[in-house]
């Protein structure tokens, strides 16, 4: 595991403390019920961006603090803990590691501060169809000199119903393109986890491109979203843990049955598994190794059946109540379910961490 040095100690403390007191689950679930169609509370975004976290990764010539990769995946972690919902991933991650890797010194000027401040959320629009194909797009790019047109359509597209800013993979790259472009519509969707998601729909809309980046972009991104996966995981096993040493039945704790306790160590032990991926996934993006794609595969492969193991066992040791939309157990599992298939579930990746092996 990484050892994390004093400053991302003290930010990973400041964000556990927020993130329990200011977005807690309760939160979630309010945003939920009052059924914001942003899927995320835009006060605790200007909060974020005030504490820093949305410029992470930008250096400090445009407004940020140039931390990396590992410190915004500490951040991530805790966000991921209480269900916080927040265009982190989408803006602060996939959008400014795609303008940090291909973008011009004007497109840098423009949009990193933008995004560094929490002025500006992005989307990251890659998939087409149900799966995630990040080798199969079909949207045509008509170019015009230093723009670009695209036609076609994007699905399930993460904060699209929202963003100022979308960047949009074709065959040849990554292209960015205004929210307010003229030929852009947006479809929102009711997704599993109540969260920001839309199809949409280019009709000629003029974009600038970014270069051929699709790849290092989605690999940061799957590795940033692992730690956000990680850290649901955790607070599902954890609360899952308490309730094995306060719940009682046939006289005893539930926990002293020794059915339930292997079910708990196996957790615990992919737990850790999984910490060890995504810190070396991170850690390999910060210090540019020839493996962080590998790495980024195995982590999110690896946190993908790890928080589907947990958020499982989360309902079924919680028995009855465990069933109940009362209980938070029901909001860990949806939101599993949705980010394990975002940017490629398990078997996408088990297949691409071979294939990039050489098997």
């Amino acid at each position: 595991m990484a050892v994390f040095s004093e400053e991302q100690t003290m930010l990973r403390d400041a964000a556990k403390a927020w993130v329990a007191e200011k977005s807690p689950v309760a939160a979630f679930r309010k945003l939920r019920d009052a059924g914001n169609p942003d899927g995320f509370d835009r006060g605790v975004w200007r909060e974020m961006a005030e504490m820093g976290w949305t410029g992470i990764l930008i250096p400090e010539a445009y407004g940020g603090t140039g931390l990396g990769h590992l410190t915004l995946g500490i951040v991530l972690e805790e966000t991921g803990r209480n269900l916080t919902a927040s265009p982190l991933v989408s803006t602060a991650l996939a959008a400014a590691s795609a303008i940090l890797l291909g973008g011009s010194e004007a497109q840098k000027q423009t949009w990193l501060p933008r995004i560094a401040d929490g002025s500006v959320v992005a989307a990251f629009a890659v998939d087409e169809g149900p799966h995630h194909h990040p080798d199969v797009l079909e949207i045509r790019v008509d170019k015009r000199g230093s723009t670009a047109l695209l036609t076609g359509k994007k699905h399930f597209v993460a904060e699209g119903g929202s963003a100022d800013l979308i960047i949009v993979a074709a065959k040849d790259g990554l292209y960015l393109v205004e929210g307010e472009a003229k030929g852009l519509t947006r479809q929102r969707l009711h997704s599993l986890d109540s969260r920001g998601f839309a199809n949409l729909t280019f009709e000629a809309v003029e974009s600038e491109p970014l270069g051929d980046i699709a790849g290092p972009v989605l690999d940061r991104t799957r590795a940033g979203l692992a730690a956000e996966m990680l850290g649901m995981a955790t607070q599902a096993f954890e609360t899952t843990l308490d309730y094995l040493k306060t719940r009682t039945q046939f006289g005893q704790l539930i926990g002293t049955f020794q059915a339930l306790q292997h079910r708990a160590a196996k957790m615990y032990t992919d737990l850790e598994l999984t910490r060890s991926c995504v810190e070396a996934a991170l850690s390999a993006v910060d210090n540019n190794a020839n493996d962080a794609a590998q790495l980024a595969a195995l982590a999110k492969a690896k946190a993908g059946e790890t928080l589907h193991l947990v958020t499982n066992e989360m309902v079924q040791m919680h028995g009855g109540i465990g069933m109940t939309d009362a209980h938070d157990a029901g909001l860990y599992l949806k939101r599993a379910r949705v980010v394990e298939a975002l940017y490629g579930n398990a078997a996408f990746h088990r297949d691409r961490y071979a294939t990039l092996l050489g098997y």
